[in-house]
């Protein structure tokens, strides 16, 4: 019967409750505790906020402290916060009429809902729990609110965090999102929207406060470079928000921000990477995103090594210098499989004035070629040399750093001498860990549609525990399939395609405990 628009009767009476203690009635969809403790009434949600069992066989102690007896967790009745535990358990305000009890179940408004979904979610982030986080989230839809709005406030909220800026967890967010966007099932689609939220809560798990400059100055490309190329974040930083301020498009600043980008060898490629990523997540998420990706993007280039300055890439930037655009030799693949780093920028240099696609083509199907015949024994190894720590990360990375580049240097052509050598870098850097005469034919994929359709299916609910890896297979699913679309029947596309059969479905060692000790003790040994 219902009273009033807000109360609900539950026929229940008060004397009847202190009688039984409690009671637990339906409603509306809902299962309500009613309890009576001493002179006082409750009225709670009958199922744990943590896993959903009936805390109506729950313990009532003092003070109202109600404890859920499958895990301990404790609720003050009167607030419903968790005392111990993390969730609140959701309360109804009590009202009677003629000794009958009733509640009100109205929602509170969504800007409330909102509010409290979100500061749940940033103590679900501090303590890296994914099921509160997708609570959450869950709670957010149920407001009707976009649950991308829990990955704006998270890269806000957590930004001043990392130290590096810019990581995977953001690199791989539009690529999550676009994945979302493809889900059967509203289950799957939270799946998906939950992996960036758990990659940038596993990324700054008890990181300090690293907090950006505040200053803002005129956007002036030119100044934004020589900052970026002086390493001074606070200047980079100061003309990026004059930028952000201007309400300046992405599209405008990628070009200069994939200069800064590819004027070294950066972070074994993620530079580039990041700066094609920031473009699709700001994209995806919309404006308000726009300020936190940003400022971490500046601040991861800010912060990249520059590995043309390592001994064995010195040789880079004589070839940038020296490339002239009249080398006429034509380029395939197998032109660069087996030569070392000097070697495959010395046959560059040989076509340097060669169509980029061409170029482009032959150095992906020399990086496709060496991802499909890694040698595994450096990954199993455990008494290999420190700068043999060799994993499948270190080729995929060619992969995803061409896709990106591909991108980057069709908006401005200027760029394609650097990325091409750096691509040319991570095929002879990886040279010397590959097994050429292992039986690879296994891995053939004969429909690379229904290959990438049936590996992003099974993304939703790929049972891998670190977030860098899971997130590296869906980036190099997405860059495949870009790839492919960009260059249907492409010499390379048979090899990539068996190179990422083999990848995904080939077991990955990422403890190496023995190969940590070993090394260790080599170390401090020749410290000594």
């Amino acid at each position: 019967m219902l009273i009033a628009p807000m109360l609900t009767a539950t026929g229940v009476t008060v004397s009847e409750l202190r009688e039984r203690g409690r009671r637990v009635v339906r409603r509306a969809g809902k299962q309500i505790l009613l309890i009576a403790s001493g002179e006082r009434l409750f009225a709670v949600a009958n199922r744990c906020p943590h896993e959903g069992y009936p805390l109506s066989e729950g313990t009532l102690g003092d003070g109202c402290v109600l404890t859920c007896n499958w895990h301990n967790w404790k609720f003050d009745l009167e607030s419903g916060a968790a005392l111990v535990g993390r969730d609140p358990v959701r309360t109804y305000r009590i009202e009677l009429q003629e000794n009958e009890i009733f509640v009100d179940l109205a929602e509170p408004p969504a800007d409330v809902r909102k509010a409290r979904a979100l500061e749940g979610l940033d103590k679900a982030l501090a303590d890296v729990d994914m099921p509160r986080m997708a609570r959450e989230v869950a709670r957010l839809q149920r407001a009707g609110i976009e649950p991308q709005t829990a990955l704006v406030h998270a890269f806000t909220s957590r930004g001043g965090h990392l130290e590096a800026g810019m990581t995977h967890a953001h690199a791989a967010a539009a690529d999550w999102l676009a994945l979302a966007a493809r889900a059967p099932d509203e289950d799957k689609r939270l799946a998906a929207l939950l992996e960036p939220l758990a990659h940038i809560a596993w990324d700054t798990e008890g990181a300090g406060e690293f907090p950006y400059s505040q200053a803002v100055l005129a956007w002036d490309a030119g100044a934004f470079l020589a900052a970026m190329e002086a390493e001074d974040e606070a200047k980079a930083i100061g003309h990026m928000r004059g930028a952000i301020a201007d309400g300046v498009p992405y599209a405008a600043l990628r070009p200069v921000i994939a200069e800064a980008a590819l004027a070294h060898y950066a972070d074994f490629g993620h530079s580039a990477i990041y700066t094609l990523k920031a473009g699709q997540l700001i994209e995806r998420l919309g404006p308000e995103a726009k300020e936190p990706v940003l400022l971490a993007l500046v601040r991861q280039q800010i912060m990249a090594t520059r590995e043309e300055r390592l001994p064995e890439f010195r040789f880079f930037d004589k070839a940038v210098a020296a490339w002239d655009g009249k080398g006429a030799e034509p380029a395939r693949a197998q032109d660069f499989i087996g030569l070392t780093i000097d070697g495959a920028l010395k046959r560059m240099l040989a076509s340097s004035g060669r169509p980029p696609t061409e170029l482009f083509e032959a150095l992906l199907g020399a990086a496709a070629w060496n991802l499909l015949h890694f040698d595994l024994g450096f990954d199993r190894a455990t008494s290999n040399a420190i700068a043999d720590n060799v994993s499948w990360l270190d080729f995929t990375h060619a992969l995803t750093f061409a896709n990106a580049a591909h991108v980057l240097c069709e908006e401005r052509p200027g760029l394609w001498p650097r990325a091409l050598l750096q691509m040319a870098l991570f095929v002879g850097r990886n040279r010397g860990y590959v097994d050429a005469d292992q039986d690879v034919s296994c891995w053939r994929v004969d429909d690379p549609h229904a290959f990438i359709v049936r590996e992003m299916a099974g993304l939703y609910d790929h049972g891998v525990v670190e977030p860098i890896i899971a997130c590296h297979r869906l980036k190099m699913l997405f860059a495949l399939e870009a790839e492919l679309a960009a260059a249907p029947g492409a010499p390379w596309a048979a090899t990539m395609c068996a190179a990422m059969n083999r990848w995904l479905n080939s077991p990955q060692k990422r403890h190496h405990g023995l190969r940590i000790a070993t090394q260790a003790r080599d170390f401090i040994a020749r410290e000594a």
